[in-house]
């Protein structure tokens, strides 16, 4: 019953949602509507996602190995959990690492590929959220074997490390989400500035190598499509890249450059019901809600950290959130995610994935931006 009454609530939001044009004198993200509320979706999304089992990209039986998206709702649940000091969720969020220290250790990825790789970002937040060493040599074997070349390298491997760049780069938007999730955490755990350093580098690269003059962002060199969720990889990774680097960092003025450009866009690229696209310069492609949740918690992120203006962006972000939240369903599930996607240099493949309800890479935006808004 409990479920369904936020339910009704969110359905109950369609004529709620604030003009772009409104002004916020530091109140952008304060008195919210009903069923809006922050705390309440990110607790009723997080408590949701801690009760079930590992998932497997949607497809039935128990994933050989951790997936990128549980990885990216694990951890937003945690951030979720610190930003508003539950406790009990917070236990029961590590209480999940358990069985994979002992009888479950071959689910967790082996560390050659971005995609397996992130896993290391979960031991590395939990051991910041506890300081239990347990957790800290598993996060950072992850985070060292990014940069460390494997055995019989490829040529091409071999010059990435010569740039001093991760031999698991592939220049691919979602890397930079991938990649740096990892090495921040790293940094956030030992206090090793060479982690800070190694994602600052690697996103100078890509940004000085993909990034379109109107800010966005093309899936990869030879998939030149503005794909929703691939954009939402990099606002997302910036913004965790942002927060972590010092003001006096050599690159950080290079990486606040490319994400103020990218965020004055996907101003642009909003559409009327405060939602972005599958892709971003297509109208007539679905309302995505992965995306949508990503740029929302960019948003959010920097009118709160000052690095976007309030008045200009602050509506945007609330109405981003306002509108989210109402895709998702009395389950917890989020409606409207596009399913798994490789890139192609095709545009009808990317208008023709499938939506799915559920799927994790949807939920975790959801709880990045929860966790973002209620955040200190």
């Amino acid at each position: 019953m409990r479920k369904l009454r936020i339910h009704l609530a969110i359905m109950a939001l369609a004529g709620l949602l604030v003009p772009s044009g409104t002004v916020f004198a530091q109140k952008s993200f304060k008195d919210w509507p009903m069923g809006t509320e922050p705390a309440a979706i990110g607790l009723f999304v997080a408590n949701h996602y801690v009760a079930g089992p590992f998932s497997n990209f949607g497809n039935p039986g128990p994933p050989q190995s951790i997936t990128y998206p549980e990885v990216c709702t694990w951890y937003g649940a945690l951030q979720f959990a610190k930003a508003s000091g539950n406790r009990e969720l917070a236990e029961k969020l590590a209480a999940r690492y358990e069985p994979l220290l002992a009888q479950s250790h071959s689910l967790m990825p082996k560390p050659d590929h971005v995609d397996h790789s992130v896993f290391g970002a979960i031991p590395l937040e939990l051991y910041v959220q506890t300081n239990q060493s347990k957790y800290l040599e598993d996060g950072k074997n992850y985070a060292d074997k990014q940069w460390e070349l494997p055995e019989n390298p490829l040529p091409n491997q071999q010059e990435l490390q010569q740039k001093g760049l991760s031999w698991q780069t592939r220049m691919w938007i979602d890397d930079m989400y991938m990649i740096t999730l990892l090495q921040v955490e790293a940094f956030r755990a030992t206090g090793n500035k060479e982690y800070l350093d190694r994602a600052a580098r690697e996103m100078v690269v890509y940004l000085d190598a993909i990034q379109q003059p109107d800010g966005l962002f093309y899936h990869a060199s030879d998939a030149p499509f503005l794909w929703g969720r691939g954009n939402g990889w990099m606002a997302a990774g910036m913004t965790e890249l942002l927060s972590a680097l010092p003001a006096a960092h050599t690159d950080r003025a290079r990486i606040m450059d490319g994400y103020k450009k990218m965020m004055a866009s996907l101003k642009k690229t909003q559409d009327k019901n405060y939602m972005w696209h599958q892709l971003l310069d297509d109208p007539n492609s679905f309302a995505e809600t992965s995306c949508s949740g990503m740029f929302t918690y960019a948003l959010v992120v920097g009118v709160k950290k000052g690095w976007l203006e309030e008045k200009e962006y602050g509506p945007v972000a609330r109405n981003a959130w306002t509108a989210l939240v109402r895709y998702i369903n009395e389950a917890g599930d989020v409606k409207d995610v596009c399913e798994g996607t490789n890139k192609k240099n095709d545009q009808q493949y990317y208008l023709n994935r499938s939506r799915v309800t559920g799927d994790l890479h949807g939920q975790a935006p959801v709880l990045w931006a929860a966790a973002a808004l209620i955040a200190n």
